[in-house]
């Protein structure tokens, strides 16, 4: 017997999970008959829809609801929870690490292929900043969105109980930095979440909170364009927002946020969004990258130069061939992505069956972003909005484009019920360090032995 077609999935996000969904439907006949393979190699069992991370930090969406789980979407596929740690696409080899590898202490593994697929995303683009790495917060994931969440209640419960001033504000000031789509709907989207939830506290109110967005250009949400960006930074300033543009973060350490224009900010909260680069393992494949570090890819949304290897998404440079523009490469954002990822599984399943590929072709049409409970900004088919109507267009596109009609139906109810009842205002911090409370109990009482009771 001859061994099956084996297609090599590298990540479980937007492209990876869409990629090897379409596949296991393309291939239906060949996964049955036992003649292709679709393996998914990913650190985590889930799918997050990112779009959705600032309403589940403000609690409008059960963190639950913003990830899908791999397995009962690919149930045709086989999913490696791991990561690849470097591709010899010449020898058609990938070298991974699965949590079992890390159980029986053998090292990496190689896994043979026969199609590949590069899709790992993108990680967090750090800069050298002081005091970065050991205070910083990101938000990319749903286990950082939550994290912050009740980071945010946490400081408002220290700033509740505290005698020291000097504490109190540090715990109220909150510094954002990045003005792009994560930045500024995460800071929206929490800044309405505390402001309702300063009502349940005695000496804290809405006004006492300081909000800082710091962003080094000289606008932010540029995707949505220059009125709308203007519209955005009038509605967060209209709010007590402190916007900052065309300033950095020259330094967090000691808790304290330098910026470049001199001022310096005691906080306990920096909350770092300001850009992504393409994933590590890139650089350590044999395929070729362009400047950035992206992959070097086709119009097919094949890797250029190489058979048998495929990218979209934050880890592809693919040329955009409905600009005018030479050499203009489309964004990578989620609405190329997902549409990529169509078009990739359609072509890897025409490679195998010897029929022409076809050419990935989107024009973008817009975006929208929200500013927090019934606001927000959009720019779509050359029409602008602001305010509910924007807002109600986020939510209505989201909720169309989120994975799954599971998902669709929970969010939706959980959009409703969040309509008739009030926020969710406590906080879970507890569930980072779940061992905590065992571990004290555990430990023997100083200064004495720790006898069983009879």
């Amino acid at each position: 017997m001859t061994e099956p077609a084996r297609i090599l999935v590298v990540g479980g996000g937007y492209v990876g999970m869409y990629t090897a969904l379409r596949l296991q439907r393309q291939l239906g006949a060949e996964l049955r008959a036992g003649t292709a393979e679709i393996v998914v190699v990913t650190p985590e069992p889930y799918m997050t829809y990112q779009p959705f991370l600032p309403e589940a930090a403000a609690g409008s969406i059960s963190p639950r609801h913003v990830v899908v789980p791999l397995r009962r979407v690919l149930d045709r596929c086989r999913v490696l929870i791991g990561e690849v740690r470097s591709v010899d696409h010449a020898k058609r080899t990938a070298t991974l690490s699965t949590l079992a590898t890390e159980e029986e202490g053998t090292g990496a593994v190689e896994m043979t292929y026969d199609e590949l697929v590069i899709a790992p995303g993108s990680v967090s683009r750090t800069l050298p900043v002081p005091g970065l790495a050991d205070h910083g917060i990101g938000f990319k994931t749903v286990e950082e969105a939550i994290g912050l969440r009740n980071h945010v209640i946490e400081q408002m419960d220290i700033a509740s109980s505290t005698r020291d001033p000097a504490i109190r504000d540090a715990a109220l000031t909150f510094v954002f930095v990045g003005g792009g789509y994560a930045g500024v709907e995460a800071l929206a989207e929490l800044e309405d979440m505390a402001r309702y939830t300063a009502r349940y506290y005695h000496n804290v109110k809405p006004e006492d909170l300081r909000w800082v967005l710091v962003e080094a250009s000289d606008r932010i949400l540029p995707e949505v364009g220059e009125d709308m960006g203007r519209y955005a930074i009038r509605e967060l300033r209209g709010r007590n927002v402190d916007v900052r543009l065309e300033t950095r973060l020259e330094s967090c350490e000691d808790r304290v946020a330098v910026l470049s224009d001199g001022t310096r900010l005691p906080t306990r909260t920096v909350v770092w969004t300001a850009g992504v680069k393409p994933a590590p393992v890139l650089a350590a494949t044999d395929l070729p990258l362009n400047e950035r570090g992206r992959l070097r890819c086709t119009a097919q949304l094949a890797v250029d130069g190489v058979t048998h290897a495929w990218a979209a998404g934050d880890a592809a440079a693919v040329p955009d061939v409905t600009s005018d523009e030479p050499g203009k490469e489309c964004a990578p954002n989620a609405q190329h992505a997902v549409r990529q990822a169509k078009v990739l599984a359609e072509n890897i399943a025409a490679s195998l069956r010897g029929q022409p590929l076809k050419e990935y072709a989107h024009a973008y049409v817009g975006s929208v972003a929200s500013l927090g409970l019934h606001k927000g900004v959009a720019h779509v088919y050359g029409r602008k909005l602001k305010g509910y109507p924007a807002w109600f267009m986020h939510r209505a596109y989201h909720l169309s484009r989120v994975p799954t009609f599971n998902r669709k139906a929970r969010v939706l109810a959980e959009w409703t019920l969040s309509g008739l009842f009030k926020r969710e205002i406590v906080s879970l911090g507890s569930l980072e360090h779940p061992r905590a409370e065992f571990e004290l109990a555990a430990a023997p009482p100083p200064g004495g032995d720790d006898k069983p009771q009879s």
